[in-house]
């Protein structure tokens, strides 16, 4: 699957929002900052790195299902995706 130019910018811009929240996760460890507000921006940080293997889990799955006769990846190989990200 090639992914589209707007969904690898989009992508690439939600993985630079991601590493300004671990930057800013690395800065509150180390300021001694309480657990709870840390382990609540680990959980944003992680949900967004979710989103992300989702958003382009669902473009392979639509390019697969709008050409199933070129498509790379078969229907079991993209549950077992799926299933790595749940």
């Amino acid at each position: 699957m090639e992914i589209e130019a707007p969904l690898s910018e989009e992508l690439i811009r939600r993985l630079r929002r991601i590493e300004g929240q671990v930057r800013g996760l690395q800065a509150m460890i180390a300021e001694g900052r309480d657990c709870r507000s840390i382990v609540t921006q680990v959980s944003a940080a992680s949900k967004a790195i979710d989103q992300i293997g989702f958003k382009l889990l669902a473009a392979g799955l639509t390019d697969c299902l709008t050409r199933p006769d070129d498509a790379e990846y078969t229907m079991a190989e993209v549950e077992r995706m799926f299933l790595k990200l749940a």
